[in-house]
């Protein structure tokens, strides 16, 4: 089980993007999916070399990842049956 700090929005931004003072992190996005109405944050970072940016998703739980719940992630390989 892991420690509630390592489930934390924070730690996961720090773990992923590693920013720094002259390195900060911007929000620059955050509401809810249109399926499930799931909380979504998306944070980047600006560098000299380009900046990065990553979606977070809010499980139910209360934990934040970096991929969305099962329950709003679409199924790709599911096919309608041919008639």
């Amino acid at each position: 089980m892991r420690a509630a700090s390592e489930r934390s929005l924070r730690f996961l931004v720090e773990k992923w993007l590693a920013p720094s003072p002259s390195e900060p992190v911007h929000v620059t996005e955050f509401s809810r999916t249109r399926v499930g109405g799931r909380r979504y944050v998306r944070v980047e970072t600006s560098q000299e070399e380009g900046g990065r940016g990553l979606f977070f998703f809010r499980h139910d739980d209360g934990c934040w990842c970096v991929f969305p719940p099962t329950a709003d992630t679409p199924n790709l390989f599911a096919h309608p049956r041919a008639a």
